[in-house]
């Protein structure tokens, strides 16, 4: 009886430590690195800024296509008025401001040729073309602003009006003349 009683702790010790062992290492696992909040904040901020820098950055046809807005308080139909000023901040990018409303704009090639500046995030769509400009907001379905026109698109308007150019419907004079 005393060789199995001795046998059993001899059998039960070495079971006791190896779970004194495991329950530690568990423990261990267990324990979560606290951050503070500061230092969850300055991780944020730091991304958010890594984030921005990114938009930031434009391709070289975009940034020539910047070149070419016009920039001023320029009027618009029904009185209306549409502001776009460069943002010293971030090159290529524009603040287009109207009575209501701001937006932070970059450019965006097009296939027709247009100067097409664009905010995603708000859904606006500025579109300038040789004779007018117009503000959208795709997002609402609705045009905010339309004719607006610089000093050159009024000029180019009046040209138009004097010299209009051929319709894509009407016949070839030289078909029409055969």
């Amino acid at each position: 009886m005393k060789k199995l009683l001795a046998s059993v702790i001899l059998f039960m010790v070495p079971v006791a430590l190896l779970a004194a062992q495991t329950s530690e290492h568990v423990v261990k696992k267990v324990k979560r690195a606290t951050h503070s909040r500061v230092e969850a904040k300055t991780t944020a901020n730091q991304m958010a800024t890594g984030i921005m820098a990114a938009d930031v950055a434009l391709t070289p046809v975009e940034l020539a296509i910047a070149q070419q807005v016009y920039q001023g308080k320029l009027p618009c139909e029904l009185g209306a008025f549409v502001t776009l000023t460069a943002d010293a901040k971030s090159p290529g990018y524009f603040d287009v401001q109207t009575k209501n409303q701001k937006y932070h704009m970059f450019p965006v090639k097009s296939s027709t040729g247009a100067v097409r500046l664009e905010d995603p995030k708000a859904g606006a769509v500025w579109l300038q073309l040789a004779n007018k400009s117009m503000l959208m907001n795709h997002k609402l379905g609705q045009r905010l602003a339309d004719e607006c026109m610089s000093p050159d698109q009024a000029t180019m308007a009046a040209y138009l009006i004097k010299n209009p150019s051929p319709s894509v419907l009407d016949a070839p004079t030289s078909v029409a003349a055969k």
